[in-house]
């Protein structure tokens, strides 16, 4: 009996049944893999582990010869979002759970995150890393930060880590905002905006991250910047007036009182003053016809 099968993506069949779906993306983790596999078998209840092999070339598959896994390949490297969508419609629960392979999360916690999931009747948990052993770079820390508080803010509710690769999620909702879904870091970053702004259900509970094994992927400066443009077109989709009517109200606001300044010590208005004012009115109508869009598709 083959331990170790081959999957296509087109595989969708999914079977009614209690348990969930591990789905592990890996690119080049050779030397962490296999201990992540086998921290992960020990957990309890009915569950499946999906590796998917993201076009590794330091012989990452070969870890997994002797675990009882699924693996799909990837032929080329298509990216982290890319690898989560693979094994997220080959899952055969509606549960789906995802992690890295590099052992930086307590995938111990995943027993701990499936019953509050099912307990709590939440559409998605999400293993926030705020606990006293965190070891993210000191480089990364200052993006993190100003990341999750622009999300939070943009998106109206407390975000305490935006883009952690530990969660548990419905399989059915993923699935109704695939075709958003980035093949890149920002997958999770991008569900959890999905999720908070069409006011899914979501809960945040606080977990350790270690340190990784193994090189990180993670490009500092450019994968900031992509995360903060993904915030800003995601909360653009789903409630642009958060966006819009701040940016309105911070030039209608100076430009009324400009243009009462100028009428009551000059007895002129001035054509700046103006511009200023008709420019925020028309972000404010430009944001109101964006919710109407929103709101009707």
């Amino acid at each position: 009996m083959d331990k170790n099968p081959k999957f296509s993506e087109k595989q969708t069949e999914q079977k009614d049944l209690f348990g969930f779906t591990i789905v592990i993306p890996a690119y080049n983790e050779s030397t962490s893999i296999a201990d992540t596999i086998s921290e992960i078998q020990k957990l309890s209840g009915e569950f499946e582990i999906i590796v998917v092999d993201d076009g590794s070339t330091d012989g990452t598959s070969e870890q997994l010869a002797d675990k009882q896994v699924k693996v799909i390949t990837h032929m080329t490297n298509r990216g982290y979002g890319a690898s989560l969508k693979s094994g997220i419609r080959n899952a055969n629960y509606e549960t789906i759970v995802i992690t890295d392979a590099d052992g930086t999360y307590p995938n111990d916690m995943i027993n701990n995150l499936v019953d509050t999931f099912d307990k709590g009747c939440f559409d998605m948990v999400v293993g926030a890393r705020t606990r006293k052993n965190i070891q993210i770079p000191l480089i990364r820390r200052p993006a993190k930060w100003f990341i999750n508080k622009l999300a939070s803010y943009l998106s109206g509710r407390a975000i305490p880590d935006l883009n952690s690769g530990l969660r548990v999620m419905k399989k059915s909702v993923v699935e109704r905002y695939i075709h958003l879904l980035p093949d890149g870091f920002s997958f999770t970053s991008t569900i959890t905006l999905a999720m908070l702004t069409n006011g899914y259900n979501v809960k945040f509970m606080r977990i350790n991250y270690f340190k990784r094994r193994g090189k990180s992927k993670i490009r500092p400066i450019h994968d900031t910047l992509n995360f903060i443009i993904l915030i800003i077109r995601m909360v653009l989709y789903f409630d642009p007036l958060r966006i819009f009517l701040p940016l309105s109200l911070l030039l209608t606001i100076p430009g009324f009182f400009l243009i009462l300044f100028q009428a009551f010590f000059y007895q002129n208005i001035g054509t700046i003053s103006v511009i200023i004012s008709l420019g925020g009115i028309q972000l404010l109508a430009i944001g109101m016809l964006a919710d109407l869009i929103d709101k009707r598709i």
